[in-house]
């Protein structure tokens, strides 16, 4: 008997200060959702965790112009995560906060053990510090012109316009974002991570990593070779995680070293809430695997800096894997939360349902390259694909199947070389599907699960079960129960990348509740005899007019 495989998929934590957009949904949350479902139907103990980020900057700049408390904005972002999740079907084991007392108590502790183990120190450096407020500003807090580009308004962390990374003091006619008014540059004293100490293990950690997306490993290896160095881990703010020593009350933990730790706090959490308080360790340590699902602006933080940390701490288990995503695009031009140029989930969730979107995103992933969103194109996979090749495989074969044998399964003779042949191509696709996914690999999983369902569509077109009923009724049972398992097989494999229609298929195949749905396709699980009820469409035909609809939504 094959053991279960224990395997902690971590996703990426967005940041509580707006709302899910399908860029989002595309470079992390849909990949991870697909793998996870994918590992519980093939029986691997599966725990998949993240939370809402409430600590960064972005989280008090917008408390700040709401004129609510940071904790106001984190209560409610959370709440609206939550209710994306389950309508998308986003399928968290445990979705959280860094807002809580256990993440706190995680964070601290991890800090206290490298202080410990000598990878933390302190050590002079220049903030802004704006006089009108009185305060040391985080670098979200200072605008001004970004020095290689000349936009106007870059931040202190980042330039939007170029993408160039900057520090406060790189910024010409730097302001504060609070009052306007002009910061001055004043020493501060911070902890430090000795990152550099980790260089030469991360570098021969990196060296076996060959199972790596190209993309990631060669721009891990990239930022290794241009050397590492020391980095802060605290900041002169309010809001966040305190330092956990006396005489350091007016500082926090940095938002990048506590947000990182929020995966072993979040398994923590989930223990405790199962009444296992040490289950967590099952996905930490010893032989389990680790998967980091985010977009590529998150690379370095899971591939360096938090494995840096946790071979500081030691005996915890490193990163298996960390399968990020490029960008995903739309209408040709990069998403843009300030000028709306996005596609909001909860919009989108009040329109329309949940597989259509799954599956667009699914198989036009940004895996190693941009990739790119428009209505035109959601509505032309929706009524081309899922519609007219994969529903409209479904509702013909069980119409006929209903119509023709008084609403059972049909029993069938024997089955000819066509019927072994397309069952043999469900069997191979069963297994191609499973090995992509394990690879990451989701897009190539999704187009062999449809191209199963082309196969079968021509299966039909030359056996027409529709004229051969009137003169072989035999025939046209082997050819619609032929057909009928295979679209038994298609609702086993596409069930992580839709699953709410492959739960409506199970029933609508006559396949009962106690049956089990698993990751086994079995060509005759379809019993002779069953009754199934009157088929209606899986998915609906969209009208063109959404495109135009749509589009306007866009330039609101």
């Amino acid at each position: 008997m094959t053991v279960a495989q224990k395997i902690l998929v971590a996703v990426a934590w967005p940041y509580a200060n707006g709302s899910i957009h399908v860029g989002h949904v595309a470079g992390t949350y849909l990949p991870a959702d697909i793998f996870a479902r994918y590992h519980r139907l093939r029986g691997n103990d599966v725990l998949m965790v993240s939370g809402s980020d409430a600590h960064g900057t972005p989280v008090t700049l917008e408390a700040e112009k709401r004129g609510v408390s940071p904790k106001e904005i984190v209560s409610f972002y959370l709440n609206e995560f939550k209710d994306n999740w389950e309508r998308l079907g986003i399928s968290f084991d445990l979705f959280t906060s860094t807002n809580t007392e256990i993440h706190a108590e995680v964070s601290q502790e991890i800090f206290l053990n490298l202080k410990k183990n000598d990878y933390i120190y302190e050590k002079p450096m220049f903030q802004p510090f704006c006089l009108d407020d009185n305060r040391f500003l985080a670098d979200r807090y200072v605008e001004g012109k970004c020095p290689f580009c000349s936009y106007e308004k870059a931040r202190g962390d980042q330039c939007d316009d170029c993408g160039r990374t900057l520090d406060p003091q790189d910024l010409i006619n730097m302001t504060c974002g609070l009052c306007g008014g002009s910061p001055e540059i004043r020493e501060t004293i911070h902890f430090f991570f000795k990152l550099t100490k980790f260089e030469d293990l991360l570098k021969e950690w990196i060296s076996k990593k060959s199972h790596w997306k190209p993309n990631v490993l060669n721009f891990t290896k990239g930022f290794l070779e241009g050397g590492l160095v020391d980095r802060p881990i605290t900041r002169d703010i309010e809001w966040g995680v305190e330092v956990p020593l006396d005489g350091y009350e007016s500082k926090r933990l940095y938002v990048w070293f506590e947000a990182v730790i929020g995966y072993l706090s979040a398994s923590k959490e989930w223990a405790i809430r199962k009444g296992e308080p040490d289950a967590w360790k099952d996905f930490w340590t010893g032989e389990s695997r680790s998967y980091y699902f985010m977009g590529k602006d998150n690379i370095i933080f899971h591939s360096i800096l938090w494995p840096a940390m946790l071979m500081g701490n030691k005996h915890l288990n490193l990163p298996f894997d960390v399968p990020a995503n490029e960008f995903l695009n739309m209408e040709g031009f990069k998403l843009s939360t300030s000028r709306n140029w996005a596609v909001w989930i909860p919009d989108y969730l009040d329109r329309y349902e949940p597989d259509p979107l799954r599956y667009v995103i699914a198989s036009n992933l940004p895996e190693s390259s941009d990739s790119d969103f428009s209505w035109a194109e959601y509505l032309r996979a929706n009524n081309d694909e899922l519609v007219a090749t994969y529903g409209n495989l479904i509702h013909r074969v069980l119409s006929m199947t209903y119509n023709y044998f008084d609403g059972h399964i049909p029993s069938y003779g024997s089955i000819d070389p066509e019927c072994e042949d397309l069952l043999e191509k469900s069997d191979k696709t069963l297994l191609i599907v499973g090995e992509s996914i394990e690879k990451t690999q989701f897009r190539k999983a999704l187009a062999a699960a449809m191209g199963l369902a082309s196969e079968a569509n021509k299966f039909l077109e030359v056996r027409k079960p529709w004229q051969i009923i009137k003169t072989d009724k035999t025939h046209a049972a082997s050819t619609l129960w032929t057909a009928l398992s295979v679209i038994n097989c298609l609702r086993v494999v596409m069930e992580p990348f839709m699953p709410f229609s492959s739960i409506k298929l199970k029933k609508m195949l006559g396949i009962s509740d106690e049956q089990g749905t698993n990751w086994i396709w079995d060509r005759n699980q379809l019993i002779p005899g069953v009754d199934i009820p009157k088929p209606v469409p899986l998915f609906k035909k969209l009208d063109e007019l959404i495109i135009e609809e749509e589009d306007t939504r866009l330039k609101i």
